[in-house]
């Protein structure tokens, strides 16, 4: 049998959301809105926490860098995602696509590993609050940030090598409007079981993992909060951490949502439409749900506002 002559691809084509000229406009014009607030919201947060005394507490350090975490994260995808709108044919270099696909994981995987730093957080300052500032000192507030950091990259060089390692050799159309891991590998001509293990493997232990760190902190939580007598002193210790379990509930939910599923119900519509959610809308909303039902932010906020009109 002769050999069968394949072209190495060097460059992917990605189809991004729409084909259709008028939505193209619509999704521009929406895409840019939430980038902007995403980049506003998450700087703004770090700004206001980093020049507010009263905000340089181990939990507000915590989230400065999940707001740093969302406004990378969220700049990977979106600059990319808005040209596409406006060209007629989005392509990407294969070393570029490798490269988007590393960053991301990085960033995702450490907001994961940020959520769970933050609900232990929590959990010291309810369950143990005499002993907070001993157990949560700012060497090991740096270390837990690093470690994240750390993690993610761990997580996201395993996957990037071993999807580097692939030959794609046939068709360069990916139905996606980055390069997500699962549309890519639909595209190689290599064997992917090895990448599809280590996806499940890696990805799926650091979510679970995480995922129980938050629960688990919760439960003493609520235990302890439980135990306090007074009806105010219960409503003051649930609000320090309703804006986390709502941040928890969006990521972790929408994630499920994506990837927990049996293969046959797999929807590229739906993993697209799933993906816009977490790399877009999820950055957005982040510093608007911790600083609009944090009553500290909202003060340093109005602080920050009346300074700019009345630095006098």
């Amino acid at each position: 049998m002769a050999e069968e002559n394949f072209t190495a691809v060097t460059e992917f084509i990605l189809l991004g959301l729409t084909d259709h000229a008028d939505l193209k406009i619509i999704f521009f014009v929406l895409f840019l809105v939430i980038y902007a607030i995403t980049l506003v919201g998450n700087l703004g947060m770090i700004f206001i926490i980093q020049i507010t005394p009263k905000l340089h507490t181990p939990m507000y350090f915590f989230l400065s860098c999940l707001s740093f975490v969302d406004a990378c994260y969220s700049s990977v995808i979106a600059p990319k995602m808005l040209i596409s709108f406006w060209v007629v044919r989005e392509t990407i270099s294969f070393s570029v696509c490798i490269m988007q696909h590393l960053c991301f994981g990085v960033f995702i995987t450490a907001e994961g590993f940020l959520l769970s730093v933050i609900a232990y957080d929590r959990y010291v300052a309810i369950v143990n609050p005499l002993l907070y500032s001993v157990v949560m000192s700012k060497r090991k507030c740096v270390g837990l940030v690093i470690g994240s950091f750390i993690g993610g990259m761990i997580n996201s060089l395993t996957h990037t090598i071993s999807l580097g390692r692939l030959s794609f050799c046939g068709s360069n159309v990916v139905s996606h409007f980055f390069c997500d891991a699962p549309p890519l590998l639909k595209l190689s001509c290599s064997d992917t079981s090895m990448n599809e293990l280590l996806l499940l493997t890696f990805s799926g232990v650091i979510a679970m993992a995480t995922f129980l760190i938050v629960i688990t902190s919760y439960m003493f939580i609520v235990f302890a909060i439980l135990k306090i007598r007074s009806a105010a002193g219960r409503q003051k210790a649930f609000s320090t951490c309703a804006s986390h379990l709502t941040a928890v509930t969006i990521f972790y939910g929408t994630l499920s949502f994506g990837y927990i599923q049996p293969s046959s119900q797999y929807s590229v519509e739906q993993e697209k439409v799933v993906s816009v959610f977490y790399t877009l809308v999820i950055p957005m909303l982040n510093p608007l749900i911790y600083s609009l039902r944090n009553k500290k932010v909202k003060g340093a906020v109005g602080r920050a506002i009346e300074m700019k009109h009345f630095p006098c």
